[in-house]
């Protein structure tokens, strides 16, 4: 047998073995890093210019009869986390000892924090009620709708004291979360059977202070022309007394908290003024920049604190647009029934400080959970120190009205 060159023997090899590839099946080869999951393009609403108009997504449509402080299933399932790092903010839970979470104000003194606060319910109708006693004093003021278009208010004390209140009114069924959310105790006049029977079996019944249940703590100021439903009155120092007697006037839990910045974090829109048309009653707000304070006008005239005769003033306007739906409860003789005011979930809001306004989203996602703020990113949207009048409007609200 002839003997074979050793570059014919390679040839060959090299045959052989490109002729077995040919036969075999290729092979991709296997990636080092999953592939990148596509994200479908999102382009943001259009911030509105006068209104917080956009329908609050998820918003649950309760029941007539469901009672408001169960969470609804809709409900997200994270609600944005603030961490405390931007410089000088305050909050949601570096308060100091002698810090108001509600206003993000320090207080002379601090033992005023160990007291629970106290959420009272004031008339805001007809305008013979006004002047109220004891607004101005308030850590936090609600507004809401009642029946017919108008309104009433909710007033949440807590570093501060006021003798007297009033005139005090009936609760509905907004107030079935105001408590629950700042740990505080109620005082009103009474309610509807219904709602009775809500506030009697919710977890801050032994902190209900209302002649619907027999309760002292409340007096008659009667005034010429004005109807007996609109002549009752209270102090907080009378009610603090009532809820020692219960061992409940003890330092609140805050599940969690707001936050507060002296400065913006940002610039917002300018704005001098608002203006808010309810149906049946008409609220301005004009900027002093003098005092760095909103002052308000009610139907046209100074809004003003009867115990001091100054006008009611507030460092943030708070515009909170939430679900507004009626119920089967009827409230009054004329028929009217009872709006279930859903302030629970998130939606859109609107702060208005330092002459500025900014827009962004309110939380809540617990009923224990306060009202919290954030912009559109999920960064945090800080009051200014001082107190906060809530202004809560219906979804797509278009009546509200802001001057540069």
């Amino acid at each position: 047998m002839p003997r074979l060159s050793l570059p014919i023997l390679f040839g060959l090899a090299l045959a052989l073995f490109l002729a077995s590839c040919s036969n075999s099946t290729a092979v991709s080869p296997t990636p080092t890093t999953l592939p990148p999951t596509a994200v479908p393009s999102v382009t943001p609403s259009p911030q509105p210019t006068v209104t917080p108009l956009p329908q609050p997504t998820g918003t649950p449509t309760a029941s007539p009869t469901a009672s408001p402080t169960s969470a609804p299933t809709s409900l997200p399932t994270a609600v944005p986390t603030i961490q405390p790092t931007i410089d000088g903010l305050l909050g949601p839970d570096n308060f100091p000892p002698n810090v108001n979470p509600l206003t993000g104000e320090t207080v002379r003194d601090p033992s005023v924090l160990a007291r629970r606060p106290l959420a009272i319910k004031i008339s805001n109708h007809p305008v013979l009620v006004r002047p109220q006693a004891g607004l101005n004093s308030a850590d936090l003021v609600f507004e809401h709708y009642v029946e017919a278009g108008f309104t009433r208010f909710t007033a949440v004390f807590y570093s501060h004291d006021a003798d007297p209140v009033g005139s005090v009114r009936s609760g509905r069924l907004i107030d079935l979360e105001i408590p629950n959310m700042y740990d505080a105790a109620f005082a009103y006049s009474g309610s509807s059977g219904p709602v009775r029977q809500m506030f009697k079996a919710s977890e801050f019944f032994n902190r209900l202070i209302s002649i619907d249940f027999g309760h002292s703590g409340f007096y008659r100021v009667e005034v010429p022309d004005r109807p007996l439903v609109h002549s009752l009155f209270t102090d907080t120092p009378t009610l603090r007394y009532l809820l020692s007697e219960r061992g409940e006037d003890v330092p609140p839990h805050f599940q969690n908290g707001m936050t507060f910045r002296v400065d913006p974090i940002t610039p917002g829109e300018p704005a001098a003024s608002l203006e808010i048309q309810y149906q049946g009653t008409n609220v301005y707000w004009g900027y002093d920049q003098g005092n760095g304070r909103y002052l308000r006008w009610a139907d046209g005239d100074p809004h003003l604190d009867a115990n001091t005769g100054e006008q009611i003033s507030f460092k943030n306007i708070i515009v909170l647009s939430a679900e507004h739906v009626e119920t089967n409860i009827i409230e009054d003789v004329g028929g009217s029934h009872s709006i279930q005011i859903q302030i629970w979930g998130e939606g859109p809001v609107s702060i208005f400080r330092d002459g500025q306004r900014f827009d962004g989203l309110w939380h809540r996602a617990d009923p224990h959970d306060m009202l919290t703020f954030t912009d559109k990113a999920g960064d945090p949207l800080p009051l200014a120190p001082g107190n906060s009048f809530f202004q809560i409007v219906p979804s797509g609200f278009d009546d509200l009205t802001v001057t540069p």
